[in-house]
């Protein structure tokens, strides 16, 4: 059995325990609605065999892949334009591994400029149609596409585990926190009403909000459903339609869904995706026809998307990197605060742009580090089709490097590797990239693994003595995505709130990400340019639509009047 070391010759093992950690996003309506791990397991043993040859679109909702045994004859992945998947003529072509082994999943094409070209054409052919399609029409669609995408719960997450390297219970979670948006997509009647105000005597104002025409959705590789599911329901309910490209490493999950939605009934060329990478992203960068652009991702990538999009004229909205703190203080329910920073810190592999990857120990909260430790040391990593895996790999080797080189920087640096993952490989799994729960303790402002993102299961720790000098140190970072208070005290809880400068704050919540009747709201670096970073909610509404307002006057006088008025108006 694989062993992590703690610091100062502590050893415990990194196995399987009886008390395992559930690391969902740790939101109070998540667990009720997830299935346990038990119980995801037992269904995935139910199912039929996994696919061979492998391909997301030969999967059902019945039978999907469900184990990480090596693909036999991989499947190009196609492309989806005019309601049809079609073969790509590519002559470049992106190898696809499974995280946990590092064999061939299928190869996905860089898409050619006829393809480009052609799915921007089909999404500008439908739009007029589309437009002028009722809202309670596009609404009954978007009933009938939320109904798909549960029937497609397993089958969604399975590709996900394959092609991301998540457990299948967190896949699961991934799927389910774009499901709500989705299933939010269908008040879209209430969320597009106008309003109408008499201003003067035989006049009114009238405001609509209208659609922007073709947009579209550039997708991370961390959330292969949440993020399509962010754009695709809220895009095309108000009227728009979308070009999609999902993230080159792991583009099943978007195809399964492009699947859903033509069995829904979205019409022909109301949602189309294609393939590729940085020459992907120029072109939708520089369509014309492409009115406004969607991007998650790290902050080179999304401020040079945000300022060539800009640049351009289309709106942008783009979540970018992260660097989430929770300040600790010694009045906190402890036990609840160590499950709670286990699940948020290390869960998905710590690559979410939520992660809580740094903690700003508050007096003798440091002190807490060692059984923090622990718990982490206590979390089974493995493959994600693994009965009771925690945690699986990291998305790529290159990752791991990068996480590794991060880990050591900080050893270099004169800080305490308390948790120490970087020799960790599962036995079954050796080929795999992998990264095990590490802890950083003693690490000051200036150190490189607290300047960078880490993007992976490790959490960097610094010490300060009141909760001014934590609010001052979360406060001088340069990303404010999100940020957590673990306290008992609700005055100190709310001069937290008043002072910190972050997007989503959570009170003994360590990842406060809002449901969908609000919106994701990062601030500072995690957004591009100070612009808008409105998913979903009615911000995401307000941000695929054009507001229009019409001033009309219908004099009562008109039939009876035999003279003009030429004076200013003086009544009101």
């Amino acid at each position: 059995m694989q062993r992590l070391t703690i610091a100062r010759g502590i050893n415990i093992s990194a196995g399987r325990t009886a008390s395992r950690l559930i690391l969902s996003p740790p939101v109070s309506t998540l667990p009720a609605r997830m299935a346990s791990r038990d119980t995801a397991a037992r269904r995935l043993a139910a199912t039929a065999q996994h696919i061979r040859p492998y391909s997301a679109l030969a999967s059902t909702a019945t039978s999907f892949p469900q184990t990480h045994e090596q693909i036999a004859q991989p499947q190009d992945t196609p492309w989806f334009v005019d309601n049809e998947f079609k073969a790509s003529k590519a002559d470049k072509w992106i190898d696809l591994h499974d995280p946990a082994t590092n064999n061939l999943v299928t190869r996905v094409p860089q898409s050619t400029d006829a393809e480009l070209r052609a799915a921007v054409d089909s999404a500008q052919k439908a739009f007029p149609a589309w437009r002028n399609t009722s809202v309670l029409a596009r609404q009954q669609i978007m009933f009938k596409f939320v109904g798909l995408v549960r029937e497609n719960w397993d089958r969604l997450a399975a590709s996900i585990t394959l092609e991301q390297g998540k457990t299948f219970a967190d896949a699961k979670g991934d799927v389910l926190r774009g499901l709500q948006v989705a299933e939010a997509a269908c008040g879209a009647p209430e969320l597009l009403k106008g309003e109408v105000l008499e201003v003067a005597k035989d006049m009114e104002t009238r405001s609509y909000r209208e659609p922007l025409g073709v947009t579209a959705a550039i997708c991370p590789f961390n959330f292969p459903a949440m993020i399509p599911l962010w754009c695709i329901p809220i895009a095309t309910v108000t009227g728009n339609t979308l070009v999609l490209k999902p993230s080159e490493r792991d583009p099943g999950a978007a195809m399964i869904l492009a699947e859903l939605a033509q069995k829904a009934g979205f019409p022909s060329g109301v949602i189309n995706i294609i393939h590729g990478a940085h020459r992907t992203v120029d072109f939708l960068l520089d369509a014309p026809e492409i009115k406004a652009i969607s991007f998650v991702g790290g902050n080179k990538a999304g401020e040079y998307i945000f300022s060539r999009g800009s640049a351009n004229g289309k709106r942008v909205q783009a979540n970018l990197g992260a660097k989430n703190h929770a300040a600790v203080l010694p009045d906190c329910n402890k036990n609840h605060f160590l499950n709670a920073v286990t699940g948020a810190a290390f869960g998905a592999a710590g690559q979410r742009c939520m992660a809580l990857s740094t903690l700003v120990m508050v007096g003798e909260t440091k002190e807490w580090l060692p059984e923090l430790a622990e718990r982490a040391k206590a979390l089974h990593v493995n493959g994600g089709f693994e009965e009771g895996a925690d945690l699986g790999p990291v998305i790529s080797p290159e990752s791991e490097q990068r996480i590794k080189s991060l880990i050591s920087s900080a050893e270099e640096e004169g800080a305490t590797i308390l948790l120490d993952g970087r020799n960790f490989k599962p036995e079954k799994y050796p080929n795999g990239n992998w990264v095990g729960p590490t802890i950083i303790a003693n690490v000051k402002p200036h150190m490189k693994c607290y300047t960078e993102e880490i993007f992976g299961p490790v959490l960097v720790c610094l010490n300060v003595e009141t909760l001014d000098d934590a609010i001052e140190m979360i406060n001088s970072n340069e990303y404010g995505n999100g940020t957590a208070i673990f306290t008992k005290s609700g005055s100190t809880a709310e001069t937290f709130r008043r002072n910190i400068e972050a997007g989503q704050i959570g009170i003994n919540v360590p990842i406060p990400v809002p449901l969908p009747m609000f919106s994701f709201t990062g601030n500072k670096k995690s957004i591009a340019g100070g612009g808008a970073n409105t998913f979903y909610g009615r911000p995401g509404i307000n941000f695929y639509t054009q507001q229009k307002t019409v001033t009309a006057m219908w004099s009562s006088a008109d039939a009876i009047s035999q003279k003009a008025d030429v004076a200013m108006p003086t009544h009101s």
